[in-house]
């Protein structure tokens, strides 16, 4: 998982509340497992008309978006079902971050093992962030996951609380699987002890 420490991009509107899985991603495309080529189909029943094209109101596929890599919504993004498939998808379509007042709590843990950062703030934060990015589309963000602080130039700096492990895990780029290999010593030697001991196992 790459590790997440410092990202200063561009950010994208998405004034929604209650943006369910099924809307971040479709249940038709739930028949893959790989990780990869879900952005395309990201958000598509809000995303494109039914010829295909962009809807001009769905912001973060507009071109004065391109590159966004922070996705700033609204409150309980992620609610309904727990497809993993939804921060796949978040990921494949560039975001590497998420700021909303909330978030549905299976999406939130699924956000954080899959390399993505989900930011909780006060709504009237979340307000004048969500402003500043649709009024400047061309507006930097910086997310400093170190020191914990969401800021804009010199117009605001936001601080948002992080469980420490998250944190620890996020920094370093340790997902479930890397959090068992940083053990691979301590299972190595449990292995071969076992195997001297029961070698009939």
């Amino acid at each position: 998982m790459t590790p997440f420490t410092h990202l200063n991009a561009k950010a994208a509107p998405l004034p929604m509340m209650n943006v369910d899985t099924d809307i971040i991603i479709p249940k038709q495309f739930l028949k893959t497992v790989k990780r990869t080529g879900l952005g395309v189909s990201a958000f598509y029943d809000i995303r494109y008309n039914d010829d295909g094209s962009v809807r001009d109101d769905f912001a973060p596929a507009q071109d004065a978006y391109k590159g966004a890599e922070i996705l700033v919504t609204g409150e309980n993004f992620g609610c309904g079902s727990s497809r993993e498939h939804a921060p796949w998808a978040i990921l494949d379509m560039g975001f590497r971050c998420l700021i909303a007042p909330s978030f549905a709590d299976i999406f939130y843990n699924n956000s954080f093992k899959n390399g993505i950062l989900p930011i909780t703030l006060p709504k009237d934060q979340v307000t004048q962030l969500m402003q500043e990015v649709q009024e400047n589309p061309d507006a930097t963000i910086e997310i400093d996951l170190e020191k914990q602080t969401v800021t804009r130039g010199n117009k605001f700096s936001f601080h948002f609380e992080i469980d420490p492990f998250r944190k620890h895990c996020l920094l370093n780029g340790l997902d479930d699987i890397g959090l068992t290999l940083e053990k691979s010593a301590t299972i190595r030697s449990y292995e071969e002890k076992r195997h001297a001991e029961k070698p009939w196992l």
